[in-house]
């Protein structure tokens, strides 16, 4: 069993209204309590973070799988639901990929593209570490392509 260790290191000033600064190899950010729960908004924050994981994740995991389909295209937009009363807990993280397709697609292709789009995120690793904890669902669109 093969394991891969990823470092982040994190720095921090201040309470509620303080920043920090996130560092990984490739990606550097500023953080802060949102300003919808009464921080200063500034930079990201766990809430983005959170749902950043779950869509990279999830498009990478669904790009894999649309590409032994010849479809090598996709977009992506995900929400993530999170209430603060009476205490912090995210709710749902819903994704919805767009995947263009071309015309000559058949039922059967068709079929089979949806499928995935279900699969990516039953076999994406960030939506297994979330099971039981969070609702993840996917709602895809299938676009059929002028081109």
């Amino acid at each position: 069993m093969s394991e891969q260790v990823f470092e982040l290191k994190a720095t921090w000033s201040g309470g509620l209204d303080g920043t920090g600064q996130l560092q990984a190899d490739g990606f550097q950010a500023s953080i802060s309590v949102p300003s919808e729960f009464d921080g200063p908004g500034l930079g990201t924050n766990p809430e983005e973070m959170l749902l950043g994981a779950a869509a990279t994740c999830y498009i990478i995991t669904l790009g894999t799988l649309l590409a032994r389909e010849g479809i090598v295209s996709l977009e992506l937009h995900s929400h993530i639901y999170v209430q603060n009363q009476p205490t912090m807990k995210v709710n749902a993280i819903v994704h919805r990929p767009l995947i263009s397709v071309p015309p000559h697609m058949t039922e059967a292709q068709l079929d089979k593209i949806n499928k995935a789009a279900f699969r990516a995120e039953q076999t994406c690793m960030i939506s297994k570490a979330l099971r039981g904890n969070v609702q993840i669902s996917v709602e895809p669109e299938i676009r059929i392509s002028d081109t």
